[in-house]
């Protein structure tokens, strides 16, 4: 393992890129990132470490398969568990999606071939989508007898509507990666013969050159705020606004500013 890698149990590594980027890789390519009770708790302890980092600027969620971000929970596992075993299952799980989607900084998820189910729901957990010309997003889980459980009933329709969540929750349909674009379920693209993660990678390095102070505030006022009534986000906002109007990065933003210079953040 590289130096600039931490492992997190078998299934998730963390690399760092620079000094403000992580990426966090699902790392469990033989069963094309399906989503055990191990793994979740992998995701969830990594997500821990990266929130009480206040080094990271930016997230990058990916993975080391070549054919799938991740096709969601591992339906051989759960086809072993009892009911009862199940149920003590269900908080492990919820605490792999809780994890991406509380991350406090700007998460990008890099989507290369399937995201499917969890795997998809892992992908709205973050705060923008890129992907490539392999990649196809679905929620399946009406078709074996369950329901989207990390997140997807109340993320999707945040994206992209009622109407169309529900179109795409109740048919089970995979959608490919013109028709994501086209709905807003992929906010970027890569490139024709660039793959979702460079693209991705290359977002984020354009984002946490920012102020980290400040793209956290901007994170916090925009997922508190949405859904509100507009007195009530803007009391939101200014929340957020005074975290970073009397910081040490808004003063070294104003100074690098007015000297024509880079700003060297000190994230606090």
């Amino acid at each position: 393992m590289a130096a600039d890698e931490a492992r997190y149990g078998e299934f998730v590594r963390v690399r760092r890129h620079g000094e403000r980027v992580a990426e966090l890789v699902l790392d469990r390519p033989a069963a094309m990132n399906a989503v055990s009770t191990a793994m979740a708790g992998s995701i969830a302890g990594a997500c821990e470490a990266l929130g009480r980092d206040s080094s990271v600027s930016v997230t990058v969620l990916t993975s080391s398969n070549g054919r799938a971000f991740c096709v969601g929970a591992d339906l051989k596992e759960r086809n072993a568990l009892s009911d009862e075993e199940l149920g003590r299952q269900r908080p492990l799980a919820r605490a792999a999606y809780t994890g991406v989607l509380e991350l406090p900084m700007p998460t990008v998820a890099a989507v290369h071939g399937y995201a499917l189910g969890g795997g998809f729901e892992l992908a709205l957990a973050c705060d923008l989508i890129v992907g490539d010309a392999t990649t196809v997003l679905g929620l399946p889980e009406v078709s074996v007898g369950v329901i989207p459980g990390g997140g997807g009933t109340q993320l999707l329709p945040r994206r992209v509507g009622a109407a169309r969540a529900a179109d795409l929750v109740f048919t089970a349909r995979r959608l490919p990666a013109a028709e994501a674009v086209a709905v807003g379920l992929v906010d970027r693209l890569a490139p024709d013969g660039e793959d979702a993660r460079d693209t991705a990678l290359t977002l984020a390095a354009v984002i946490a050159a920012n102020s980290p102070v400040a793209l956290r505030a901007a994170k916090r006022a925009l997922r508190l705020g949405h859904g509100l009534d507009l007195r009530t986000g803007l009391e939101v906002e200014d929340a957020a606004w005074r975290t970073v109007a009397f910081s040490p990065d808004r003063a070294e933003g104003v100074a690098a500013f007015n000297e024509k210079r880079p700003p060297n953040w000190p994230g606090a």
